[in-house]
């Protein structure tokens, strides 16, 4: 399945809905705790200073989404070891696919997605973090050649930063 297959929504996003997806996902999951939560307020103010949300279907079914997130601050990249300056640092935000999708390869296709218009908006690193556990989401980061730069613990467990230069 290729996304050039599905339909894709990326403006005008209903948040309502994402968060119904987002929450489907996640109760779907054997570790639901490997995927934060955001409000509706945090996803208004992520979307109005420049973030950007692509949603896929088949057809009427939900696939998946990608979620870029604008505004890394110095600091965060500071604290997880990532030498590269902020203003020039783009964050994947959460990739979550539909389990009636998952092995088909689709979250590391809707990442191309995301590197092509981080790209475009002229950023040269991308920043991102996975629970430590989570051996597919590390995978397709390391397959789409992000480097581990940190390993913390939060209230969600270990987890892992990762730098990618574009």
């Amino acid at each position: 399945m290729e996304l050039s297959d599905l339909k894709c929504i990326d403006n005008n996003i209903d948040i309502d809905l994402y968060q119904k997806y987002y929450k489907y996902v996640r109760d779907n999951m054997d570790h639901p705790e490997w995927l934060g939560t955001f409000t509706n307020d945090e996803i208004k103010d992520i979307l109005a200073s420049g973030g950007k949300i692509w949603i896929y279907y088949d057809n009427d079914n939900f696939v998946g989404s990608v979620f870029y997130i604008p505004n890394v601050s110095q600091s965060t990249l500071d604290k997880h070891n990532i030498d590269v300056d902020a203003k020039y640092t783009a964050s994947l935000g959460p990739v979550i696919v539909s389990p009636k999708y998952v092995g088909n390869g689709m979250q590391y296709k809707m990442q191309q997605v995301y590197n092509e218009y981080i790209k475009s908006l002229g950023f040269k690193y991308s920043f991102t973090k996975a629970h430590s556990d989570n051996i597919y989401s590390i995978k397709n980061i390391l397959k789409d050649d992000y480097k581990v730069t940190h390993e913390y613990i939060n209230d969600r467990g270990p987890n892992k930063t990762f730098i990618k230069t574009l």
